[in-house]
């Protein structure tokens, strides 16, 4: 199944991570008084924007299997990378597809791919006006993050459906303590954000105005894409730095020249 969804900015207000928005601000440990201040001005343009901007979404749910480190996801075959050392003394190097059940058990996984973007027109409205323009994108980006994590709700609870009864606080959403991950391309255990092509093919990331650049970055900015896996033992976990086996490994699965993938994982590979 495949749906598209459009949010307005009041239904996404209280799923924004305000501890990222101060972050952004660079207000992480600076006086309450600062961060009130800011919010308040925040909210103001959020009241502001309600009825003229919305967020759009897509999401897919797929039959999916393993293939070793490689996804296969609604007949796409997307290959992942394998952390290079462990999180842990004793712990096992990690990928994404070990969350999913493998090829060889003959029975399909599901797993979720999504894409959120709010329209530049919220931040180019603002131009002219510096301090109003950082303020909107930086909103904007909060709210393509918010929409995420509003869609990822509803997909467990309804359109999945694999926690049906889940009950959690927007704080507790923010903590993560739902059953699974919502790994986003471009964090650490999905550096690669030529992956955007794939999913673009899988989505139809065009239907809600997202544009991808030559190196796989999304336009408008505040677009926000990755995949949704249910397995109760997935965990969010850091890549680390790969070497020069795995990314000529990778690179022949995805089936580019190694000097071409070099250039999307150059921020991944260990120094030569």
């Amino acid at each position: 199944m495949r749906e598209t969804l459009t949010y307005t900015i009041s239904e996404l207000a209280d799923y924004i991570n305000w501890a990222y928005f101060y972050h952004a601000w660079g207000l992480t440990g600076k006086p309450e008084e600062e961060r009130v201040r800011l919010r308040t001005e925040a909210e103001s343009m959020l009241r502001e924007a309600e009825g003229k901007y919305c967020v759009k979404a897509v999401f897919g749910l797929y039959d999916a299997c393993s293939d070793g480190d490689d996804l296969l996801l609604g007949g796409v075959r997307i290959p992942m990378l394998r952390q290079q050392r462990p999180s842990a003394p004793g712990q096992p190097c990690l990928c994404l597809t070990d969350f999913v059940r493998p090829q060889s058990m003959g029975t399909p996984d599901t797993v979720g791919a999504f894409a959120t973007s709010v329209a530049s027109t919220m931040v180019a409205d603002h131009r002219g006006d510096v301090y109003a323009e950082m303020m909107a994108q930086t909103l904007a980006d909060r709210l393509a993050e918010a929409a995420a994590e509003k869609l990822h709700q509803a997909v467990r609870r309804h359109y999945w459906g694999y926690a049906p009864d889940e009950d959690l606080t927007i704080e507790q959403l923010h903590a993560e303590q739902f059953q699974g991950i919502r790994p986003a391309v471009g964090y650490p255990s999905l550096p690669d954000a030529s992956i955007n092509f794939l999913l673009a093919e899988l989505l139809g990331m065009d239907t809600i105005g997202i544009r991808l650049t030559a190196s796989g970055m999304m336009t408008p900015h505040a677009s926000v894409s990755g995949f949704m896996f249910a397995h109760p033992a997935a965990r969010y976990f850091q890549l680390g730095r790969i070497d020069e086996e795995q990314l000529a490994d990778y690179a022949h699965r995805r089936g580019v020249p190694v000097s071409i993938m070099r250039k999307f994982l150059q921020s991944s590979l260990l120094p030569s």
